[in-house]
């Protein structure tokens, strides 16, 4: 389905959400574009490139549409390579804690992609974008969620500052092919360092203004709600409003209940900082945290995207746990625990990850 490799975890087929597993993640800085996540609230819309639009309005002192063929041809274009995640992986971590309705995710929502367009700020710049006060730029597509009340287009937005910055892209290519329609093409916003949820796919229009989307997903959704707070009773503004991507890292290889043969045993996983931050560390435990080994890290590909890490322990037989943690550049940690970040929607697990194996 959709071009998908036949081993994705499906957990919806209209509108299509689906992970890969995470050993489908271990090979190659870049996913491939047959195992890259889909995190979709309505049907996919199908738009010709040759009939896309982007409205640009709002305060801006040129308000513009633009085609794919203006975007081409009359600003620079730069490739990125960064990392998406979704704000519901690990998802099935917090379930083990207390139910949660909605999809179980789990390490799969994930992925990394070279990204090709123009910048947003050029754009922006180009219909003399005002830069007085904190202004925020809503972005629009044509996707109707019938899960937004009441029913409504996918929306989302960003602060400007960010939308300036040189990183954010109006993104035509994945992995020098075409966007696929499944992952937002002809164009969609990449927002690195962010949720995936602020990089809108199929994007149509754009504005700029004094405050921050009233879309139900901006306004309602991916807020992290208290404890105890009753997300169908939640309210627009009601908790924590979700920008940069926490802190994590995850084991993708072993999985999590494998068996697994005595003697050297290679763990593999990947690590990720949000918005302005990188990885320092990753550590790895056999004992439950007690004691710690450093493991060794890939070299940084880009700011943007996560940072692969390896570990060779030695695997005796009988019941073995790997636990792991990653710091960043600013000597902060991953919580511990999962029952600490409990939340009625489910969002940023990024507690310890572990992995229960057995050594035969």
């Amino acid at each position: 389905m959709w071009g998908k490799r036949e081993d994705m975890l499906v957990h919806e087929e209209s509108p299509y959400n689906a992970e890969p597993a995470g050993s489908a993640l271990v090979d190659g800085e870049v996913t491939a574009l047959d195992t890259f996540y889909c995190r979709n609230h309505g049907e996919i819309p199908d738009i010709p490139g040759k009939k896309w639009r982007l409205s640009v309005t709002g305060l801006v002192n040129h308000e513009q549409d633009f085609t794919l063929s203006d975007l081409e041809s009359r600003f620079e274009t730069r490739s990125l390579v960064a990392t998406l995640q979704c704000a519901g992986n690990r998802r099935a971590g917090l379930i083990a804690v207390r139910d949660i309705p909605g999809e179980p995710w789990e390490s799969g929502a994930t992925s990394t992609a070279e990204w090709r367009g123009v910048r947003l700020s050029d754009v922006l710049s180009a219909c003399g974008v005002r830069t007085d006060g904190p202004l925020h730029v809503e972005f629009t597509a044509p996707d109707v969620a019938d899960e937004a009340t009441p029913p409504q287009q996918y929306g989302s937005s960003i602060p400007l500052s960010k939308a300036l910055s040189d990183e954010v892209l109006l993104a035509w290519e994945m992995n020098s092919e075409p966007l696929p329609r499944v992952h937002g093409g002809p164009v969609r916003v990449v927002v690195p360092g962010y949720i995936g949820a602020r990089s809108v796919k199929w994007i149509t229009g754009i504005k700029v203004q004094d405050h921050p989307s009233d879309n139900y997903f901006q306004s309602t959704v991916y807020h992290i709600l208290p404890a105890d707070a009753d997300p169908d009773s939640a309210r627009p503004g009601d908790g924590i409003p979700l920008s940069s991507v926490a802190l994590n890292c995850d084991i993708l290889e072993p999985a999590d209940g494998a068996t697994v043969p005595a003697g050297p045993l290679s763990v593999h996983g990947y690590a990720l900082a949000g918005d302005g931050r990188g990885i320092a560390r990753v550590d790895v435990s056999l004992d439950g945290g007690r004691t710690w080994a450093q493991a060794e890290l890939a070299a940084e590909v880009s700011p943007w995207s996560w940072r692969r890490w390896s570990q060779v322990v030695d695997a005796t037989p009988g019941p073995l746990t790997i636990t792991a943690r990653a710091w960043d550049t600013t000597a902060a940690m991953q919580p511990e625990s999962a029952a600490q970040l409990w939340n009625p929607h489910g969002y940023v697990n990024n507690s310890w990850p572990s992995a229960n194996l057995t050594v035969t």
